[in-house]
């Protein structure tokens, strides 16, 4: 994005020509952020380490436009449900490139993931005996909880540690590569989540050694060895306006020196390194273009949009910080300002006391910063709200890569039973 004349662009595009095209609210995505974002990260992680791979986090966003950019760049797929190894598919991604790590899966989940031929990549050991009742995966991964867990977006994306509900218990990893490897298993992979977002290289570092630790012992005292070793995601993007972004460069040393060297001490068949981010490759890449509809003037004078809790969730689930421009007034004075949507819900006030142009008016067209990822994915229907467009960029061209949701969309599926009716 940039500001020129204080009129807001996503690359090229002026975002008039988006909101006079396409309507509002919108997502817009830049694809050549996108692939700049891959590269570079791809880039770091190959210098430090030969053998290692990226494979995109679909939940984040999960359009396929999307996902055919990080497919075209050689990204693989981490899965979180059947139906994400199902789109991975349908993308043209093989069996093998997908790695299905669900938690608490169903029979119905374990039985799919064996036909699709994706890689599992179970969370607890309970799970074992059940996925061996239905077949034998040719590799079996093991999501450990390394014990500790950091998050730079809340606690509640602290996705690792005591406090986090995924992953095996470092005491328990032990076990579950043992009983793996007497039910015949033969080839094996491991898995972590750090965290969420983080933006200190030396986090990463610390992280992969805990991880490195626990089943080195394990590959160690079970004679096993690993065909990868997935290090996660969690590299981070600077949401508020005084963070710097990751040092990936950096990351990518001190990451692959702990990797190396653990490796070595326990005398591991060096395995394939990766990681499966998703925020660092499409978050700063998306943007979420409302319009001023209303503004009220109460106890504090408040700005109405088309944007909302249900268009954009992570402020309202869990006070996420999204910077906010508005197109034609970046050069104005401020004032505390409150934001919200049209949702008949007190947590759709999603920004308070927002240091905004304080010339603000109906009509103007406002953006959110940060929008790429954990956005679209998690809207819904609410009080007849329905989900926007999405819209892809490059260079002065944009093309619609979802339509917006009409009143049809929100009945579809739907059923009265004889007699309701009358």
């Amino acid at each position: 994005m940039r500001i020129d004349n204080d009129q807001i662009y996503v690359e090229d595009v002026p975002v008039t020509a988006i909101a006079e095209t396409y309507g509002t609210p919108t997502y817009v995505y830049e694809e050549n952020t996108i692939r700049a974002n891959f590269r570079r990260a791809l880039k770091a992680f190959s210098r430090y380490y030969e053998n290692f791979r990226f494979h995109y986090a679909i939940k984040a966003n999960n359009n396929p436009a999307i996902a055919h950019i990080l497919r075209q760049e050689g990204a693989g797929i981490d899965a979180a449900s059947v139906n994400e190894i199902l789109l991975a598919k349908k993308l043209g991604f093989a069996g093998d490139d997908i790695v299905f790590s669900g938690n608490f899966l169903s029979d119905d989940d374990i039985k799919a993931g064996l036909d699709s031929g994706a890689v599992f990549n179970l969370d607890d050991l309970s799970l074992l005996p059940r996925l061996l009742k239905f077949g034998q995966p040719d590799i079996l991964s093991f999501r450990v909880n390394p014990g500790y867990g950091r998050s730079n977006v809340g606690d509640y994306v602290t996705n690792a540690g005591p406090g986090a509900k995924f992953g095996i218990h470092p005491d328990q990893v032990m076990d579950a590569y043992r009983a793996a490897r007497d039910a015949g298993i033969k080839r094996f992979g491991a898995h972590m989540m750090p965290g969420s977002c983080l933006l200190d290289p030396g986090y990463f570092a610390f992280i992969t050694e805990l991880l490195l630790d626990i089943i080195g012992s394990a590959g160690k005292e079970l004679e096993i060895n690993f065909d990868f070793i997935d290090l996660g995601g969690g590299l981070g993007i600077p949401y508020l306006p005084d963070e710097q972004p990751l040092d990936v460069e950096a990351t990518a040393a001190q990451v692959a020196e702990v990797f190396t060297r653990k490796v070595g001490e326990y005398g591991l068949k060096p395995p394939r390194m990766v990681m499966e981010p998703a925020r660092y490759f499409v978050g700063d890449a998306g943007y979420l273009v409302g319009r001023v509809h209303s503004i009220k003037n109460s106890y504090t004078e408040i700005v109405g949009t088309d944007i909302g809790m249900n268009t954009i969730a992570r402020p309202a689930m869990y006070g996420a910080y999204h910077h906010i421009y508005v197109n034609g007034r970046e050069s104005e004075d401020r004032r505390p300002l409150g934001l919200t949507g049209q949702v008949c819900e007190n947590t759709d006030y999603w920004v308070r006391d927002r240091e905004l142009p304080r010339d603000i008016a109906e009509g103007d067209l406002v953006v959110v910063e940060n929008a790429g990822a954990y956005g679209y994915c998690m809207s819904y229907q609410y009080n007849g709200r329905l989900r926007p467009a999405e819209v892809l960029v490059n260079g002065d061209r944009h093309h619609l890569i979802r339509r917006r949701e009409e009143f049809e969309d929100m009945i579809r599926d739907t059923y009265v039973p004889d007699g309701l009716d009358k």
